[in-house]
């Protein structure tokens, strides 16, 4: 050998092998573990105990699956445990972990193997690990930005559809319910256009924290793109529940917002559907939600409907009436009705307000709660507001006598650059004095709150015209308004008429507030939609100067106005119930009553939130039990509380909610696996109760295995 070589010895494979495999642990790069049969920890690399802030001996001897746990990505399948994988005594892989207890903020990929003896029995685990904390970092982070909205935070129209899905299918072995709400905003648009874009976001993220403020944390929350969001809920179906949901996620997305400075109120309309009741399938709840949301922006905006069978002909009539609606000017299909407004002492009409209306070839009759939505949604609001404004002055210039007349003006009329100079116009032609000219506005024309909007106010005045805010108190700064728009009249909203004479009511004292600040800054208020003579004397002790509602008349045509004032004075003695009751709607449709094992076809002829009249049975004796069938799942058990010939009176033991359209439904509806135990063929949705209608007289043997009522209490 020459001088000066080193001579290197070759170390046998294995210990080459152990020598390798320990400077790759030493190096942090990878570790080693172990266990034995019973999943006990046999052998851990140093790193990890580090990891744990302890010693290996410290983790020798203990649990595997006690010291780590499956590092979950969010919606990951929860049936998949690590106690599962090592019971399965089979390889695994890049199975991602964490300690289980808490400790430093890092995971690992891990991969394991089972060992056996000669004997093929199972000794437990050999296996490997490699420090992934950051590459799953980064790895979800990638999944957030394709998962989640990255303007509000919340989650995007794929996860939301995800979440659904899966929550569908889960949900459809195990019999349970899930909702959906659909929010649209309202006035959205109208903020982006003015207040820019940047703004717009800013308001949308405001409008995601107020969700997430009012909605449970067990509900998944959503932002679909643009200004619609969606709302998720495992195991609802109460509709009262959803109803009173909607209504608190309308009242807060309405408060005002302020963004860069600047204040802006927008608001919201709402569409809920619920599976199993309104589709078994995400693309059938979906669809649902979008055509009851499409109903309740066609209802006037800021209001929630339930999506129904029904919405589907209301859908293609409101095209259709769309279509009509540019038309209607044109054939003289629209025309006014005056409502008169009263002197809450005397008796006396001091004033009218022009109502429209819209005599359709077709539909007959409709309303301006039907109509005016859509006359704003196809941009015909102006053209009919100004036609109304001309009109109104045209007529009630050649009435008798000094009357005044109020007139709606819709925030889109309202904000045109030549309003002001069509009600000076419409005064002109009709040689109408201008203080027998008063315009309604509501809050919503404070959308904006900038200088046009003072300028405008201040050409009112100049004209001479009087002001009245329409539907005070429904908003959330209407004493902001106040302070500087010249206001003459505040007409408080119906909704705080309602049950104002219920014991325990607050709206009494609200009502007491509203007057006492109109008396202080000389102004006039008016108490809108009283029908009861109890409502009536309440009014008048709380001090409202005016009042409008069905106690005193109907809106009527011109020509009987005319007619009434021709003699003088007109007054108009109250007419109405003793005391304010539970609104009773007056229907024309057929139901189902069950009654034991037999079911009949009756007509209901009106109905309120605690019961019914209904007529088609012959001497049914008062105290007799029926479960009424109202269509779609809707059961509910009444009793026969009046009974005179061939017509009862039910009262029902759970009073119905809101619909959300003016209407009443039940709180819960009856799941189709109830149905198939109470007889019904399996396999039938919401379609049931049709078939169920169908057996119409026929006696129902099936009924007699299940007490109706009882299962319905259950449902």
């Amino acid at each position: 050998m020459p001088s000066g070589s080193v001579r290197f010895e070759a170390l046998p494979e294995e210990q080459q092998a152990l020598l390798l495999l320990r400077d790759y642990e030493q190096s942090g790069q990878g570790w080693f573990w172990s266990t034995d049969a019973r999943g006990l920890v046999t052998y851990v690399s140093e790193s990890v105990a580090t990891a744990f802030g302890c010693s290996r001996q410290d983790l020798l001897g203990q649990s595997f699956h006690a010291l780590f746990s499956i590092d979950r990505e969010d919606g990951e399948d929860s049936s998949r445990t690590l106690p599962l994988i090592l019971s399965a005594a089979k390889s695994f892989s890049d199975l991602a972990v964490k300690p289980a207890r808490g400790g430093a903020e890092v995971c690992w990929t891990i991969t394991g193997r089972p060992q056996f003896d000669g004997g093929r029995n199972f000794v437990g685990y050999r296996g490997n690990g490699v420090d992934a904390t950051e590459r799953l970092r980064n790895a979800r982070d990638a999944s957030r930005l394709a998962m989640f909205d990255s303007l509000t935070g919340l989650a995007n129209r794929h996860r939301m559809e995800q979440r659904l899905v899966n929550m569908l299918r889960v949900f459809a072995t195990t019999q349970r319910s899930c909702a959906v709400i659909l929010i649209d905003l309202d006035r959205f648009k109208q903020v982006n256009d003015t207040l820019g874009h940047p703004a717009g976001d800013e308001l949308l993220k405001q409008v995601a924290q107020r969700l997430q403020q009012v909605c449970d944390k067990g509900y998944d929350i959503g932002r679909l793109g643009g200004d619609e969001f969606q709302v998720i809920l495992p195991d609802v179906d109460d509709r009262g529940k959803l109803g009173e949901l909607a209504k608190r996620i309308i009242s807060i997305l309405s408060q005002p917002y302020t963004v860069d400075g600047s204040r802006c109120v927008i608001g919201a309309s709402i569409g809920i559907a619920v599976a199993p009741f309104d589709g078994a399938t995400s693309e059938a709840l979906i669809r649902g939600a979008d055509l009851a949301l499409y109903a309740a922006k066609g209802s006037g905006r800021g209001r929630f409907r339930f999506y129904s069978s029904e919405l589907h002909q209301s859908a293609e009539k409101r095209r259709r009436m769309e279509e009509d609606l540019r038309d209607a000017l044109v054939q003289n299909q629209i025309s006014l009705r005056y409502q008169p407004l009263v002197s809450a002492r005397s008796g006396t009409v001091i004033g009218v307000e022009a109502l429209m209306r819209w005599s359709h070839p077709e539909f007959g009759d409709i309303s301006p709660a039907i109509f005016i939505p859509i006359a704003e949604e196809s941009n015909l609001i102006i053209a009919l507001g100004e036609w109304a404004l001309r009109q109104a002055c045209s007529e009630v210039v050649a009435w008798p006598g000094e009357i005044r007349v109020a007139v709606n003006v819709s925030p889109a009329q309202f904000g045109s650059t030549n309003f002001v100079g069509n009600v000076a116009n419409a005064l002109a032609h009709s040689g109408l004095a201008p203080d027998r000219l008063e315009i309604e506005l509501t809050e919503s024309i404070f959308v904006n709150d900038d200088e046009t909007t003072d300028l405008t106010f201040a050409a009112l005045k100049k004209l001479g015209v009087r002001l009245a805010l329409d539907d005070f108190g429904t908003g959330y700064s209407s004493l902001g308004y106040l302070k500087k728009a010249p206001f003459d009249k505040i007409k408080i909203d119906k909704g705080f008429i309602r049950d104002v004479t219920v014991p325990g009511s607050r709206n009494p004292a609200i009502i007491t507030a509203i007057v006492s600040l109109a008396k202080a800054l000389d102004m006039v208020t008016t108490a809108e939609g009283i029908e009861a003579r109890d409502e009536l004397d309440l009014m008048r002790e709380l001090g409202v100067d005016q009042i409008q509602g069905y106690i005193y008349s109907a809106a009527r045509e011109g020509a009987e106005v005319a007619e009434a004032l021709a003699t003088g004075a007109w007054v108009i003695a109250p007419i109405g119930p003793a005391k304010q009751r539970a609104e009773r709607r007056t229907v024309l449709r057929k139901i189902g009553v069950i009654h034991e094992d037999h079911r009949y076809e009756v007509t209901m002829r009106n109905m309120s939130r605690t019961g019914a009249g209904i007529e088609g049975l012959i001497n049914v004796p008062v105290g007799t039990q029926f479960v009424c069938d109202f269509g779609e799942g809707q059961l509910v058990v009444a009793r026969v509380r009046r009974s005179d010939g061939s017509a009862q009176g039910l009262e029902f033991e759970n009073p119905l909610v809101d619909d959300g359209a003016g209407g009443l439904c039940t709180r819960h509806r009856v799941a189709p696996y109830v149905l198939a135990a109470m007889g019904m063929p399996s396999g039938v949705n919401h379609g049931a109760i049709v078939a169920l209608n169908n057996i119409g007289h026929m006696s129902m043997p099936r009924f007699g295995a299940v007490d109706t009522s009882k299962a319905i209490r259950a449902a």
